[in-house]
């Protein structure tokens, strides 16, 4: 509890000291006091309101900033955002002043971003990985990403609450819990679990306290949060945007991504972030592959001569979830696709596998990033880490850190258990499944439902989902987009469409094909159970 009443606390200076710095509000604002008028708002429609003199950078990042501290303190408490960003009003305020003088930096600007606090800022924001022991550990350098987005004219206002670690410590873990910012929960039904580890990336976007946020996926990161909390989430193809500035878990299959409302906003900040990177040599084979706008695949007859391959075995766990995803292979079919089943791998030929791979590559790319840090750093190295844990009053509270115990007993990245676990896993799942599968069948693209619905927050024992579906393109690093396919009482659920690498433009085209023709995202209703 007194953890809660510091954080509490400390958000509300933050607050007090952006808008005490600031000038009066403008009439637009006070017409816009009620902050209802952002609800669902998309980022076309909120260029075109600039355009309008509808309102300013400053009115919409101030109205945003009111959200935060309406429902994710106050009200519901969602718990979602780790850090306000102290100069987000002044950023807003440099915005606006380009605006009025006809410059606009790109298609972000004067958009307000979220990012999960994973991902480097040179600000007056900490990066933590909701770590204790990185509370007050602040990037020297912004990460690529940050920086793309600020010249594309974004507005960072927040860093977002998260699993720990991206949920990579714990043989028990509550997915959206860490150390610095406590349980983030969800906002359709609030003792349900918002999923991880983007937890409050996702959550943040579902509830409107920004326009699109910055997620992070090693496997299931970005689509499964996406999935509890009803919005759309982009994994992209391991090297189109760089990951040089995030505390990494994984070389091969780590990746950040867009987390949005709809398939346009994420296929807007896409296009935003991408860039081949000399500090992530996975970015250098993006040449020739990246695009800088996906907005022109954005049809709406999209679906139209496709085949897609239903994952058939990735079902069964909920007839529930089963039923809903029949009636999306038929509006699939209404809308001109060809669907075929395929069977996918068995989890068993490739989980242990993928397993060993992350614990040798989490205890190879930590270490680098820690002793990055500087002479003045918490920690240094993974081995410091376990040992600050093991004296911190909060860390282990819930959970054990048998995963960081585990990577640090393994070698280097020239074991040949390492490169076997990594050949192993990535065949499986990407050349022998994935490609092969498509060829033989021509293919555009695979589906199968994203996960369960949200699993009621559990302390004790940890999370309880029912089944899942990420691992199969996120192992190889491959691309996948999930859209809200449905509710299961109050709870959303979403389908996943991916393929092979660097295949994002068609899944794009496929994605909002069939969002367009079902619309299922609603905002969320804050519902307690009794």
């Amino acid at each position: 509890m007194k953890k809660v009443i510091i954080r509490t606390l400390t958000l509300f200076l933050t607050i007090a000291s952006i808008f005490l710095g600031c000038q009066s509000p403008t009439e637009t604002s006070k017409k816009a006091e009620n902050n209802e008028w952002l609800i669902e708002m998309t980022i076309s429609e909120l260029q075109q309101g600039y355009r309008d003199e509808k309102y300013s950078i400053t009115d919409v990042v101030s109205a945003y900033l009111d959200r935060i501290i309406a429902i994710d303190i106050n009200g519901p408490s969602l718990n979602s955002v780790i850090k306000i960003n102290p100069d987000a009003m002044k950023i807003a305020g440099e915005l606006d002043r380009e605006m009025a003088e006809g410059k606009i930096r790109g298609p972000l600007h004067g958009v307000p971003v979220i990012l999960k606090d994973n991902i480097n800022t040179e600000d007056n924001m900490p990066t933590t990985a909701g770590a204790t022991a990185l509370r007050d550990s602040y990037a020297a350098t912004d990460s690529y990403i940050a920086g793309k987005l600020r010249e594309a004219g974004a507005v960072i206002i927040a860093k977002a609450n998260l699993s720990e670690w991206a949920n990579f410590r714990a043989s028990l873990s509550s997915s959206g819990w860490s150390g610095v910012g406590g349980q983030t929960r969800n906002p359709y039904v609030l003792d349900r679990n918002p999923c991880g580890s983007s937890s409050g990336s996702g959550v943040a976007v579902s509830a409107n306290l920004c326009m699109v946020a910055i997620g992070t996926e090693t496997d299931g990161s970005i689509v499964c949060p996406s999935n509890n909390n009803g919005i759309v989430g982009i994994k992209p193809t391991v090297g189109l945007l760089s990951r040089s500035g995030i505390i990494p878990i994984s070389f091969t299959q780590d990746t950040p991504g867009p987390m949005s409302r709809t398939v346009e906003d994420a296929a807007i900040c896409l296009g935003a972030m991408t860039g081949m990177d000399p500090n992530d040599l996975k970015t250098l084979s993006s040449d020739g592959k990246y695009l800088t706008d996906y907005t022109k695949f954005l049809k709406a007859g999209g679906l139209k001569g496709k085949r897609i391959g239903i994952v058939k075995n990735s079902g069964g766990y909920s007839d529930k979830i089963d039923t809903l995803m029949v009636q999306a292979i038929k509006k699939m079919a209404s809308l001109g696709a060809e669907l075929v089943e395929v069977e996918a791998p068995a989890a068993k030929e490739y989980s242990d596998a993928e397993f060993q791979v992350l614990l040798y590559e989490f205890k190879d790319g930590l270490n680098k990033y820690l002793g990055g840090l500087g002479e003045n750093a918490t920690v240094k190295n993974l081995k410091e880490l376990i040992e600050f844990n093991k004296k911190d009053s909060i860390e282990l509270r819930y959970f054990d850190q048998k995963i960081l115990i585990e990577s640090e007993k393994k070698g280097d990245l020239n074991s040949a258990e390492y490169l076997g676990a990594l050949e192993k896993s990535q065949n499986v799942t990407g050349k022998e499944f994935i490609d092969k599968t498509m060829n033989v069948n021509r293919l555009d693209a695979l589906i199968a439902p994203t996960g369960s619905p949200a699993w009621k927050t559990d302390l004790i024992n940890g999370d309880h989902h029912i089944g899942e579906s990420s691992s199969l393109a996120a192992i190889p690093g491959y691309p996948a987009i999930t859209v809200p396919m449905g509710f299961i009482d109050d709870l959303p659920v979403g389908i996943t469409f991916f393929g092979k690498a660097w295949s994002e433009p068609v899944l794009i085209e496929i994605a909002y094909s069939y969002e367009q023709a079902t619309r299922h995202r609603k905002a969320p209703g804050y519902m307690v159970t009794d």
